[in-house]
């Protein structure tokens, strides 16, 4: 179960109130209606777990095939514009606006996927520490999305991040191995990993802001 905590009046939609949400277990969600922010804390939450993703054998033939290319924090913005098509729009400007800043300073990531130099696919999230919480995922070609996840899986594992949350856990996720803990763990876990020092962009990505 889900609830709001409060509106944009009761929390001030700042870039160090987020941060601090995130590291309380809250994120937020805009409305286009209104305009208002929304901020949530579900119980359970869902992790996929980074030494137990489940990347079925279609997707990894679908990946050795060499069509798709895997880049990180190359094309944040364009993942973000992706991730808000074609869907209920929770994605508004002010939530574009507040996480392409959180990108800048380093507390929000994406990875993207492309085939034949073109943006197929990619999802985005924020980071705390040894903690990532995955915001949303999308697709232009089939496997782009599911590639985007496992890639985000692999890369996390080999840079030592101990939580992937992923906030919900739908018939979707559940074929990757994701899982649900309650609120109450995943909060401690979370206040042991939020000073954790994580790299989540390759040292080989570094110093290339290039899209292939």
């Amino acid at each position: 179960m889900d609830y709001p905590i409060g509106t944009e009046y009761d929390i001030p939609f700042e870039l160090e109130t987020v941060l601090t949400g995130y590291r309380h277990g809250i994120f937020p969600m805009g409305d286009q209606d209104d305009d208002t922010i929304y901020w949530f804390c579900p119980d359970p939450r869902a992790i996929i777990p980074l030494d137990g993703f489940h990347a079925s054998r279609s997707l990894q033939r679908s990946f050795r095939r060499g069509e798709f290319e895997v880049t990180y924090d190359r094309a944040f913005r364009e993942v973000m514009i992706g991730c808000a098509e074609g869907r209920p729009v929770w994605i508004t400007d002010r939530i574009f606006d507040m996480y392409t800043k959180m990108h800048e300073l380093g507390a929000a990531h994406s990875v993207e996927v492309w085939q034949n130099r073109r943006l197929v696919g990619g999802t985005y999230g924020v980071q705390i520490g040894g903690a990532f919480m995955a915001e949303s995922k999308f697709h232009r070609v089939t496997d782009a999305s599911k590639i985007a996840l496992w890639k985000l899986v692999e890369r996390l594992g080999q840079a030592d991040f101990e939580i992937l949350e992923v906030q919900y856990l739908t018939d979707h996720l559940r074929q990757f191995g994701t899982r649900e803990i309650g609120l109450e763990e995943y909060l401690i876990r979370l206040e042991t990993l939020a000073e954790k020092k994580c790299e989540f962009r390759p040292v080989e990505d570094a110093g290339d802001d290039d899209e292939p």
